[in-house]
């Protein structure tokens, strides 16, 4: 690590200068605080882009205090300078944002102080260099994100949302401090670049605990299933909070898995646990969000969904598309979240559409086999070009087809016109040529600071194929869903989808969040 100090270690302090600043007028109209807040939040924007010139410039930089357990780094390397850069300009346009939305709000000076100390929080959880520092990190951003949920008190669905973050982000943080008291006494160092160092020799069976450990907590951390109820109450916060969610929170545990990714990858358990942990949320989360009614709950539920991808991602060794989905699904759910307002009356004046071209079952098989047959011809050019992907990434690939498929079902439905068939074939193709661009890219980016996707085994390929299989079964029955839509069985199917089968329900009850208090 060099010496050098990284310009964007300024990017957490001048966050944390407009929150202390915001926390001293908390209240109504706080003078010119808002306008203070966003300079500010700008400023910390162009830390990040100056730390990414440094980083070109001069490599990797940092700084630490301490030493074994008890060191405190921070570190700016290819993907600190990333995460620093998404976090800072997430935050610059939430903070922006937030000016208006909260304009009036009686505690509207508040506001402004949690959202900035949570995102110097998230800041330095970014660019944590040793495993003290990224539990201090994980523990400060719960409490700034606990007290911004909790921004209307008196809403019991807001207290109820905040009492289950709590519980789920908590219990991750204990099991994640567990984790790494395990693997720093196996493998005697708590600096993450001397964990890569001692991963390559292989792990202890007390080091591979310390990593279930760590997974266990990232899936804590991503509100996978079964825990992920508060994230589809995060809406009873204000929305910008929901947009700060994308801003290295929700996707936290994914980072925490990138930036321990050898040790991860050193562990075939962990691995397992990952595609089938993250596969099951995917199908869960997408399924549930298409029975959704409310813009901004479908937004959430989408998010589920996407972070069970990045799970299934990790778990494939792709680590660089796992980066690279971090990066672009928060800067994508971020608009969407402040942009929700505008979907609806969008939406809303829009003319009925028409009739819809219903795909029957041989429409369905020949979707299927276009939509594979064109990824097959893309993936043999760019296997031509630069050389051939991983097993696990074709796979990947193959699942995103399967969303495409339908896609292509609609343009070859009997009904279908010519013009909409060529459309669907075209943008069959443009998706498997972007796919495999983005994985050029994402490799181009951080591929040499992150570990190559293992050669899967016998266990591998089994995982592989039941993904495979899961997800092409859920992506027919999509596409066959008009046929068999009105059926008695579907229409309740719908309503304990819509309603997450009720599992959110049952860590209400838990809770107690149920609970109605009497009145003499």
């Amino acid at each position: 690590m060099s010496l050098g100090i990284p310009v964007a270690l300024l990017s957490p302090l001048l966050f944390l200068i407009g929150a202390a600043l915001a926390l001293r007028s908390p209240g109504r109209r706080p003078g010119s605080l808002p306008r203070v807040a966003e300079g500010l939040a700008l400023g910390a924007l162009g830390a990040a882009v100056a730390g990414l010139v440094q980083f070109m410039a001069a490599g990797t930089t940092g700084v630490s205090l301490g030493s074994g357990a008890l060191q405190v780094a921070l570190k700016l390397d290819v993907i600190g300078t990333t995460m620093t850069l998404l976090v800072a300009f997430v935050g610059w346009v939430v903070v922006r944002y937030a000016r208006t939305y909260l304009d009036g709000e009686s505690r509207e000076g508040a506001f402004h102080g949690l959202l900035m100390a949570t995102l110097a929080a998230v800041l330095v959880l970014v660019q944590a260099g040793s495993l003290l520092t990224l539990v201090a990190g994980f523990v400060a951003v719960g409490l700034g994100l606990r007290n911004l949920l909790l921004f209307y008190p008196e809403r019991p669905a807001a207290r109820r949302a905040a009492a289950k973050f709590t519980l789920v982000w908590s219990a991750g943080d204990v099991v994640l401090m567990l984790g790494f008291v395990l693997i720093g006494w196996s493998l005697g160092t708590a600096d993450l670049a001397g964990l890569k160092t001692s991963a390559a020799d292989g792990l202890s069976a007390t080091a591979h605990v310390g990593v279930a450990l760590v997974v266990l907590a990232a899936a804590l951390k991503t509100a996978t299933f079964p825990v992920h109820g508060w994230l589809t109450e995060v809406m009873e916060a204000p929305t910008p909070v929901s947009a700060l969610l994308h801003a290295g929170i929700i996707n936290a545990g994914g980072l925490l898995l990138i930036r321990l990714s050898d040790l991860v990858q050193a562990s075939p358990g962990a691995m397992g646990a990952l595609v089938m942990l993250g596969g099951l949320t995917a199908l869960f989360g997408a399924t549930v969000m298409l029975t959704q009614s409310a813009v901004k709950t479908a937004l959430a539920w989408s998010t589920v969904a996407q972070m069970g991808f990045m799970l299934l991602q990790c778990g494939l060794g792709l680590w660089p598309l796992a980066l690279l989905h971090i990066v672009a699904h928060a800067l994508y759910k971020a608009h969407a979240f402040l942009s929700s307002g505008d979907a609806v009356e969008a939406v809303a004046a829009q003319r009925r559409p028409g009739p819809v071209a219903v795909p029957g079952g041989a429409a369905v098989a020949r979707s299927f086999a276009v939509a594979v047959l064109l990824y097959a011809v893309v993936a043999g050019a760019f296997g031509l070009l630069v050389g051939p992907k991983s097993a696990q990434a074709l796979a990947l690939g193959v699942i995103l087809i399967f969303g495409v498929a339908y896609l292509v079902a609609q343009g070859l439905a009997d009904a279908a016109p010519r013009a909409l068939t060529q459309r669907t074939a075209v943008a069959a193709a443009m998706a498997a040529v972007a796919y495999f661009a983005f994985h050029i890219l994402a490799g181009a980016l951080w591929g040499g600071a992150l570990p190559k996707a293992p050669s899967p085994g016998p266990l591998e390929w089994a995982l592989i194929v039941l993904a495979l299989f899961s997800f092409g079964l859920v992506a027919v029955a999509q596409t066959l869903f008009p046929l068999w839509a009105h059926h008695p069985a579907t229409v309740g199917l719908r309503v304990h989808l819509a309603n997450g089968l009720y599992l959110n329900a049952v860590l209400d009850r838990l809770i107690g969040g149920f609970r109605i208090a009497r009145t003499q």
